[in-house]
């Protein structure tokens, strides 16, 4: 079977699209984006870390993106931007292979009578949708997901395959929900009586705001009282787990298998790197960057880059440093007693 062809640009049409200033042939077409290491003529390839750069002499690519500093090292068709990164993610939406735009209900599909949704929607196979949900104009909703009752869907948002949306969810505009993730789940709460851990009903939902997208098998949980709330225009990587209550700022950041204990509060344009965690009830101001596998254990008030944990080294050393922190606290009793010597 043969798939559909791909368009190709002229590259003076790609340093139109991503505002880029053109050293070369402006005619040249390019069918696609490549690494520096792999790119064929074709190819327009970027260099936004500098640990690549010498790449720049052998790559065979057509053009690359680089930035005005490292436009000399580089003597080829070349696409000159103040953010090489930035150029090339708004180049990459030329070259994206979209999925066709459908319309219709699937016979599979099973949806309650008091649905309501447009005739621009897609309903995929096997989907189910509870009673009183709403979902807005040109909505996708991918085969196998679930809606739980009374949740409004807002225009344009689309789910992949198995997507979870629980009870009483507001998703906003342009929502984009990967296949796995579950949206609404109880929030992990229980009373201990002395003998055993009581429950506690979750009776808040998950509000989501516009332009945000959910990876792969992440969950974002009900909030105990309040709603959980995830702002506008918030990236959420695959295998995240957002607890309930939690608060996350317009335009944030979170990078894969990050784990958010509840009543969490992340400010605006947050960045939490992967693998990274943060134990409940604190509050991390605007524009925190927290670094990968650092845990926050208390409330940072002020805008900046955190780290927790020990640098990489040879396990000999590592051993010898673990055992050298352990004895700490007595070497600072010994220095105090010296001090006052």
């Amino acid at each position: 079977m043969t798939g559909r062809k791909k368009e190709c640009y002229s590259l003076a049409s790609i340093a139109n699209a991503i505002g880029g200033t053109l050293v070369g042939e402006p005619e040249i077409l390019i069918s696609g984006l490549c690494s520096l290491q792999k790119a064929s003529p074709d190819k327009l390839s970027f260099l936004s870390n500098r640990a690549y750069k010498h790449y720049l002499k052998t790559t065979s690519a057509g053009a690359v993106i680089v930035s005005n500093d490292d436009q000399l090292l580089f003597s080829g068709n070349k696409l000159i931007s103040e953010d090489p990164y930035l150029a090339y993610a708004l180049a990459s939406k030329l070259f994206v292979d979209s999925p066709k735009f459908l319309s219709g209900i699937h016979s599979s599909a099973n949806l309650h009578s008091s649905v309501s949704l447009p005739k621009d929607v897609f309903i995929g196979p096997n989907v189910v949708i509870e009673e009183d949900v709403v979902i807005g104009h040109r909505c996708q909703i991918g085969s196998g997901t679930t809606i739980g009752a009374r949740t409004v869907i807002g225009d344009e948002c689309s789910t992949s395959a198995n997507v979870v949306i629980d009870k009483d969810v507001t998703l906003g505009d342009r929502v984009k929900i990967h296949s796995g993730a579950v949206i609404g789940a109880d929030g992990f709460g229980y009373a201990f009586d002395g003998e055993k851990s009581i429950k506690i009903f979750q009776l808040g939902s998950v509000r989501i705001g516009d332009d945000v997208e959910i990876g792969a098998q992440t969950t974002i949980d009900r909030g105990a009282l309040d709603d959980t709330v995830i702002c506008d225009g918030v990236k959420i990587d695959n295998q995240v787990q957002i607890g309930h209550n939690c608060h996350i700022g317009k335009h944030t950041i979170i990078c894969g298998c990050v784990g958010l204990a509840g009543s969490v509060t992340l400010g605006a344009y947050c960045v939490m790197g992967g693998g990274s965690g943060a134990v409940g009830h604190i509050t991390l101001a605007d524009r925190v960057q927290v670094s990968a596998m650092s845990l926050v254990s208390q409330s940072i008030s002020e805008a900046g880059r955190y780290s927790a944990g020990t640098v990489q080294m040879k396990t000999r050393d590592w051993k010898r440093a673990t055992m050298r922190f352990k004895e700490l606290d007595s070497l600072a009793k010994r220095l105090k007693r010296l001090e006052r010597d």
